[in-house]
This record gives C-alpha cells, structure tokens and sequence, in this order.
C-alpha cells in the first residue's frame, strides 16, 4: 500500500464539502458508510496529497469519483486527468461515476466497486 501524504491545510475545505454534498454523493454514502460494503470502511471527502477524493478506502487501496456536469468542461477534465494521475503513481485505484448512474442504476455501481475491491 502507498504512502498516503496527509495535507493539513485541506481539512476546512474536506469538511465543507461534507457538509455540502451533491445528491449522488449522499446516495452512495448510504450504501458505504458502516462497512456495509463487504466490512470495508470508506470515508467521505478525504485530502490525499494535495487533492481531495470523494470517497476512500484504505484497507483496499481504493478512490472512487463521483462526476457530475462541472466534470464535462475540458478545464475541469485537465484537472481530473492530473488527479488520477498522482492518485494512481502512489499506488491507488481510481473508479469514477456519473452522478446520473448512481440516481439511476445503484445495483451495477456496487457491482463494479466490490469488482474492484475483491
């Protein structure tokens, strides 16, 4: 497992964003939180270098991104690329969902994240 480099000046920020969750977040949190994912524990909003992640788990070495419309502008994908980028040189695996198909299609999400953390 990577080193994870822990940035302190992120926590006000990683907080806020908690507090400020998007639909889908909330969604798939439900599903996450209390290790009722096969007993993996997953935190919300968690810095990892100088970025923060949606959701992540450490035992399996595992991010995953929720991407809504903001993530369609090439700007926003230039930062996205760069992201994953860093996540997956210290060693992480990125997965990344619409927002939509988290509204709209739950049952094949989880199957795609227990794919990846078995």
């Amino acid at each position: 497992m990577a080193v994870i480099h822990y940035n302190p000046d992120l926590k006000k920020l990683a907080s806020k964003l908690r507090n400020q969750s998007t639909q889908s977040e909330i969604r798939l949190w439900e599903e996450l939180k209390g290790r009722k994912l096969n007993g993996y524990r997953f935190i919300r909003q968690k810095p990892i270098g100088d970025y923060i992640v949606d959701f992540f788990c450490k035992e399996a070495g595992l991010v995953i991104e929720l991407d809504g419309v903001s993530h369609h502008f090439e700007a926003t994908m230039e930062k996205d690329i760069r992201k994953q980028s860093y996540l997956e040189s210290i060693g992480l695996k990125v997965l990344h969902f619409d927002d939509e198909e988290v509204m709209t299609d739950m049952p094949n999400v989880l199957r795609v994240i227990e794919h990846a953390l078995s």
